[in-house]
């Protein structure tokens, strides 16, 4: 039993060695990391202008769609309003009494797709008529009481879609007594309708602007490459590893995403605070809640982490491509 106390206070201290190197090679990696991003950052502080016109590009670039998807959103919004307030509006037949009236009603407001219901009568429709027409006196030489009792059907928000809408109709036309159903959502489904084809329009423009922020990256990434090809040549003569000479410039990359977001981030705050004004003044022309609202920081740190993103994704392809074909034996060639 004595002796296995040295050899648990081996293995113990083989442990600790084993952390202890495991905890240095890590810190060792990520000083490496942290000396390699701050490196890339002083090299792109050396050339402001061409950096500066760099992020411009991008943030141009990412700002366009993201504005233009805030837009639509905003719409949509303003859409969904318009259509909590659609209605069904069902018509009965003239010799329908009024009891029998009252039974469709019920009938119709067990349907899980209705969310309300209003029964107007034919006495009721005809005073709110002659009140408000101004034909008192030709009404008065009409035998009896052309309008038909009425219903006002609002539809549940499931059922507000085109299927929803044509299946509650179906169903409202089938019940006996029901002469016509009319509904005012043609055009607000129009309305829809181009607004999805907007949206498509504009995810469309975003995958291009985005691949065009790739391509800027990648050729700003590209230059920089040739100009440290010596550089590169010397790291991999020295034994650099593909990982070690691609690092700088994957740092250089997600630095140019990270400036061209910030630039986006702002150019979209500061164009949706000089249009505020206007848009709210014009919506209360229209008489309308219509916000058009911005990223938010959650939004903003998404476009920021994106546009770094693209940016790493840029220099990637541009290290692949050009990495490859810079060799040690160009030295020797030389």
């Amino acid at each position: 039993m004595a002796s296995d106390s040295p050899r648990k206070a081996e293995t113990a201290r083989g442990a600790r060695a084993s952390k202890s190197a495991w905890r240095q090679l890590m810190e060792g990696y990520v000083n490496h990391h942290r000396t390699v991003a701050k490196n890339s950052a002083e090299r792109m502080w050396r050339s402001p202008v061409a950096s500066m016109m760099t992020w411009a590009v991008i943030g141009v670039a990412l700002a366009l769609p993201m504005a233009l998807l805030l837009l639509l959103s905003s719409l949509e919004g303003v859409s969904a309003g318009w259509d909590s307030s659609a209605r069904l509006t069902a018509y009965l037949e003239l010799d329908v009494p009024l009891d029998d009236a009252e039974a469709v009603v019920e009938r119709v407001e067990m349907d899980g797709r209705v969310y309300d219901i209003e029964l107007v009568s034919r006495d009721q429709a005809f005073s709110e008529f002659r009140a408000s027409s101004g034909l008192e006196d030709a009404l008065d030489y009409l035998g009896e009481n052309p309008l038909p009792h009425t219903l006002l059907i609002t539809p549940e928000v499931a059922a507000r879609s085109e299927a929803g809408m044509q299946g509650l109709i179906r169903f409202i036309e089938a019940i006996e007594g029901i002469e016509r159903v009319q509904v005012d959502l043609g055009w607000l489904q129009r309305l829809n309708a181009v607004t999805d084809l907007l949206v498509r329009a504009v995810w469309v423009l975003s995958l291009l602007l985005a691949t065009v922020v790739v391509l800027v990256i990648g050729n700003t990434v590209r230059l920089a490459i040739e100009n440290r090809r010596d550089e590169i040549l010397v790291a991999k003569l020295v034994g650099g590893t593909d990982a070690f000479v691609r690092r700088p410039f994957l740092y250089t990359g997600a630095w140019f995403g990270l400036g061209g977001g910030i630039l986006a981030w702002l150019v979209l705050e500061l164009s949706l605070w000089w249009l505020s004004g206007p848009i709210e003044r014009l919506a209360k022309l229209y008489q309308t809640d219509f916000v058009l609202s911005g990223l938010g920081v959650a939004g903003g740190v998404t476009l920021i982490i994106a546009a770094m993103l693209l940016g790493w994704l840029g220099a990637w392809l541009a290290v692949k491509r050009h990495l490859d074909d810079i060799e040690p034996g160009e030295i020797a060639g030389g």
